[in-house]
Formats: structure tokens, C-alpha cells, sequence
């Protein structure tokens, strides 16, 4: 690799997808307000939304997995790719024709159906690896959904939105690492060909050693107590801000919640609390951002994995006097 080394199991078989899932189902890398699922699942048991103009399917929570695993198999062909982890949220429930009349609590399993509006999913690839400070991190393939940003009374053929990420999983906490270069944010298609071919660009556009190199930097950057309770102030007071004073500042997209849990598992985490002194490093920062995003729903997920990244960076560039740092000041 050009920027940093990456850990490499040997050759996994190419068309075998392991499906024991081992530690990355320890903790979920998504929590508020979603289930566990499966592939399986949602392939057996979920229906499928149509258009109503003319009753043709959209592109199926399953038709998404799918595709995805079709383009990682065909990039990292040599590599062990675990079964996806999936997570789904609000549900849409209902009842076949014949059990109109019943009441809910008299239905049969097979009398009722039922499909999720909002669903995201994780591949890892267990094979591919780097170590950040005292961290393994797992290379991680995923999505997510929702069929509420989809025009329903539109007709085949019309955009559907997704959105794909490619980044690391810190195994210590399965927190998820994503940038800018392994995001695409409202991807539109109208086809599983289509949503195929641009996530084998991206996975093919993203460079591993390059991410991990930027997260290693982090590693090199302190904070003392005082300069990490400036950057929390800040946070809090960053959604009250006048529109004209925002506009020359990074944006945050983490709310109150999340920001309070930064604060709260910055004295209690094990993994990345901060030193004796109240002091921590910018990669334990980081960790804490994108710990409290998993509280975050499925919807603004990933914009938020993003934008924590982004901030951090933005926090060390003040760090270096490179760019002055509004939350830092």
C-alpha cells in the first residue's frame, strides 16, 4: 500500500461467502429505533413496495443487498466477505384480503404482511484489515435505504434513491469509519444493473491505505481538558447559531443527544475515555463521535459518520494553525 500497511489473511475461495457471523455481531454498528434482520428474512418474509401508477416493484431492500454483494464479490474476489448484517425500522404492516375483518390479535402469521420503509446493512470483510492506535479495523461495505425518499406515485423507470458506503469497522466497539471518498450520499438509479455498476465504482475508486492513513494521523493530535470542553460548547451552541454566522463555519450534524453522549462516555468508556490528566487524542475523539452516531437513525446514519470525520479533521487543522477552527476557538 502507498500510505500505510494493510493486514492480510491469506486467499479466501472466491465464490464462497462465509456465513458464520463472527465478531461484528457482538454489538450492533446501528442502534436507535431498528430490529435485526436478515438477507433470508427479508427475502422470505417481507413484501415487496410497488408504484402505484402501474403496480411495478421498486428495488427491493433485497435487490440492494444483493446488488452489493455481487459488486464486493467481484472487487475483492480473493478476500472472506461475511454474510450482511442487517438492521431495519418502520415497519409497514398489513393483512391479506381475506382477514379484512378480523381483529389484529386474531391473525395468523401467514394472514399478515409486512415490509420495512427503512433498512441498512453491513458486509465486513474480515480478511482485510489495519490497526489504528490499539485498534483492529475491519474493511466494511454497506448501505442504507428508505423508501420514503422514493417517489411511490411515480411509475418504473423513475430515480431511486440510495445511499453506499465503503470504510472501516473499529472491532474494538463496531463503530463504523467512513470519509468522504467512500460515500455516495442519494445515489439515484432506476435499475439493480445501474445500483451494481456505481458501487463497484466506488469500491473500486476507494483507497483503504489512504483512510487509514488519515485516521492514524489522528492518533498524533491531543486535546487538553479545557480545549475538549471549548469543542463541546461549541457543538451545543452550534444548532442556535444565526444563519449568517454559520455560514463560515464546518457544519455539525449531531444533535444535542449525541453530543451529550460524547460527553458522558468521555469520562466512561473503556476504550476511549480520556487520560488522568482530562486530556485525549483525536483519534479517541473520533471513536466518541462515532459512537454516540449509532444512536442516530437510519436515515441520517451515515451523513453523520461522515460529518464526524470531517469535523475532527477540521479540529486538527486548527490543532496545526493550518485553518482556524471555529469550535477550538
Amino acid at each position: 500500500m502507498d500510505y500505510i500497511d494493510i493486514i492480510k489473511d491469506v486467499p479466501f475461495t472466491p465464490d464462497k461467502i462465509e456465513t458464520t457471523l463472527i465478531g461484528s455481531t457482538i454489538q450492533p454498528f446501528i442502534e436507535a429505533n431498528t430490529i435485526p434482520s436478515s438477507l433470508a428474512d427479508i427475502k422470505k418474509n417481507h413484501i415487496i413496495p410497488v408504484y402505484i401508477k402501474d403496480n411495478e416493484t421498486l428495488i427491493s431492500h433485497a435487490d440492494f443487498i444483493e446488488a452489493t454483494l455481487d459488486a464486493v464479490n467481484s472487487v475483492y474476489y480473493n478476500e472472506r466477505i461475511l454474510q450482511p448484517i442487517v438492521r431495519v425500522s418502520h415497519p409497514i404492516k398489513g393483512r391479506v384480503p381475506e382477514a379484512k375483518n378480523k381483529a389484529a390479535n386474531d391473525l395468523y402469521e401467514w394472514e399478515k404482511t409486512i415490509y420495512y420503509e427503512r433498512m441498512a446493512f453491513a458486509i465486513e470483510i474480515p480478511s482485510i484489515q489495519g490497526v489504528v492506535g490499539e485498534n483492529t479495523l475491519s474493511l466494511t461495505i454497506g448501505g442504507v435505504k428508505s423508501f420514503s425518499q422514493d417517489n411511490l406515485y411515480s411509475k418504473k423507470g423513475s430515480d431511486e434513491t440510495f445511499h453506499v458506503f465503503i470504510g472501516f469497522q473499529n472491532k474494538a466497539c463496531t463503530n463504523m469509519k467512513i470519509w468522504s471518498d467512500g460515500f455516495m450520499g442519494n445515489l439515484k438509479v432506476s435499475s439493480v444493473g445501474q445500483l451494481t455498476a456505481c458501487i463497484k465504482t466506488m469500491v473500486e475508486r476507494y483507497s483503504s491505505g489512504l483512510h487509514l492513513h488519515q485516521m492514524q494521523q489522528l492518533t498524533k493530535y491531543r486535546l487538553t481538558e479545557m480545549q475538549f470542553a471549548t469543542i463541546i460548547g461549541k457543538c451545543r451552541m452550534y444548532q442556535h447559531l444565526p444563519y449568517d454566522l454559520k455560514k463560515g463555519i464546518h457544519p455539525l450534524h449531531m444533535g444535542d443527544t449525541q453530543i451529550g453522549m460524547v460527553c458522558k462516555e468521555y469520562f466512561k468508556d473503556s476504550n476511549f475515555c480520556c487520560d488522568a490528566d482530562g486530556g485525549i487524542d483525536l483519534w479517541k475523539l473520533f471513536n466518541l463521535f462515532t459512537g454516540a452516531n449509532k444512536s442516530s437513525y437510519i436515515d441520517s446514519f451515515l451523513d453523520r459518520s461522515v460529518n464526524a470525520f470531517n469535523l475532527v479533521e477540521q479540529i486538527k487543522y486548527g490543532l496545526e494553525n493550518i485553518n482556524h477552527c471555529w469550535y477550538l476557538s
